[in-house]
């Protein structure tokens, strides 16, 4: 059994209708413009561009570049016209430069069988070729060094026997003729004024004199 609709439930109904029907109209007008390929207009609006504020700037240089009146003019370079030319290629001239003979008296340089030039052997050579005669080197010995000892006086015994005093640093020795003196001097002659003593390490005997002080 159907329940009656009352008034305002009507007026619902007939409202949500109409937005309904007004969709379904709405959406079809939308899919018929679509599908129906008519081009859409665009206006577009072309805004001219602001003047650039370097134009008065490069009209002033060249105003300034052109020459003044009081300036002395440029020398300009001298135009030549082609009046006068003759594209014409003469073969006569060019047979004439080809016969051209080599008369130089040298080699002929373009000729495979020219003789080569003679040169003349020169009188003496640029080289020094002398030996060089070089004396022979010899080695020099090192000098023995000096005896390190101090003849400062002497002793003559009764039998005529006579002692030498040495002084090698802080120590003193006496010694007879053939004595070794600080395991390396040997003793020779002995005099009052003098004595022979030989360096054994190299062989260098040598004649002290007598120091008093």
């Amino acid at each position: 059994m159907a329940m009656p609709l009352g008034t305002e439930n009507k007026r619902q109904v007939y409202v949500v209708i109409a937005l309904f029907a007004f969709i379904l109209l709405f959406g079809g007008y939308q899919l018929y413009k679509t599908f129906s390929g008519s081009p859409t207009r665009t206006t577009v609006v072309v805004t001219p561009a602001p003047a650039l504020a370097t134009q008065p700037a490069a009209a002033t240089t060249r105003t300034a570049a052109k020459p003044s009146a009081t300036s002395p003019a440029l020398p300009e370079a001298q135009k030549l016209g082609n009046t006068g030319i003759d594209p014409t290629l003469h073969f006569g001239k060019l047979s004439l430069t080809e016969e051209v003979q080599y008369e130089g008296r040298g080699r002929n340089i373009f000729s495979a069988g020219s003789a080569p030039v003679k040169i003349e052997a020169p009188i003496k050579s640029a080289r020094n070729n002398v030996p060089v005669i070089t004396a022979p080197v010899v080695p020099q010995v090192p000098k023995p060094p000096a005896i390190d000892l101090k003849y400062f006086g002497y002793t003559q015994t009764k039998d005529k026997t006579i002692k030498a005093f040495f002084v090698h640093g802080e120590d003193i020795f006496v010694a007879h003729t053939g004595d070794i003196v600080d395991h390396r001097y040997k003793v020779g002659s002995i005099q009052p004024t003098s004595v022979q003593v030989t360096d054994l390490s190299y062989s260098n005997t040598q004649t002290l004199p007598l120091t008093v002080n």
